[in-house]
């Protein structure tokens, strides 16, 4: 049996509990059914689920992001720009990954940026 991942580990945490208090985990399980965003670090603070190339802090904050539980509103990285609003958890997460940079792989374990970057 192979170890879970902490991006796994992190999905499967998120899947297990009940996060927005008895709203249902609608927005989490519609973004784990998209295969893009599986594979990046899922976050959630203040009704928002972020989607993440890393870890750990700090994060890569580079990802457009869902805020809201139904209706949704899905963001630009950062809040630069609304993509969309009141929509379904399921097309929220697919509005998402439409908006994803091509490169954007799996998450790798450690803090942004990534360990082979040049950034001084």
């Amino acid at each position: 049996m192979t170890e879970e991942t902490t991006v796994e580990k992190t999905w499967r945490l998120l899947l297990e509990r009940d996060p927005w208090a008895g709203r249902g985990n609608a927005v989490i399980e519609a973004a784990y059914a998209e295969p893009r965003l599986r594979v990046l670090f899922p976050f959630l603070s203040h009704g928002c689920l972020t989607f993440h190339r890393n870890s750990q802090f700090p994060w890569s904050n580079d990802l457009p992001f869902i805020a809201g539980s139904a209706p949704c509103t899905v963001y630009g990285p950062s809040y630069s720009s609304v993509l969309g609003e009141g929509l379904t958890p399921k097309k929220a997460a697919a509005l998402v990954v439409a908006n994803l940079p091509l490169d954007c792989g799996p998450a790798f374990d450690g803090p942004w940026p990534p360990p082979d970057s040049h950034a001084d």
